[in-house]
């Protein structure tokens, strides 16, 4: 009798160590994934707060075209943009279209 429920403990055990090794493991694995996910939504973030700091303020883009292009930028109306299409090596010039 004491043989059967050693046996019976040992297996048990066993069974619950293999089960708590399992849901381990996959943890792992989603906390892993879950990280690389933040690293690239990091990397984006970043790259996004780049774009919005430094280029979607129109000052500010004057300000670098008068500190690093001196007189080489200039404003156009963006009505006077032009759309160039090759078409049967032909070159045709259209009003650019806004969409929104």
């Amino acid at each position: 009798m004491k043989k059967i429920f050693s046996f019976t403990v040992i297996i048990f055990l066993i069974i619950i160590t293999t089960l708590t090794k399992n849901s381990t493991i996959k943890l792992e694995s989603k906390i892993f994934s879950t990280k690389e996910n933040i690293s690239i939504l990091k990397d984006n973030y970043e790259l996004i707060m780049l774009d919005y700091n430094y280029l979607t303020n129109p000052k500010k883009l004057l300000d670098y075209q008068s500190r690093y292009f001196e007189s080489e930028l200039t404003e156009i109306d963006i009505n006077q943009i032009k759309e160039l299409t090759l078409d049967n090596d032909k070159i045709l010039i259209e009003d650019f279209k806004i969409i929104k």
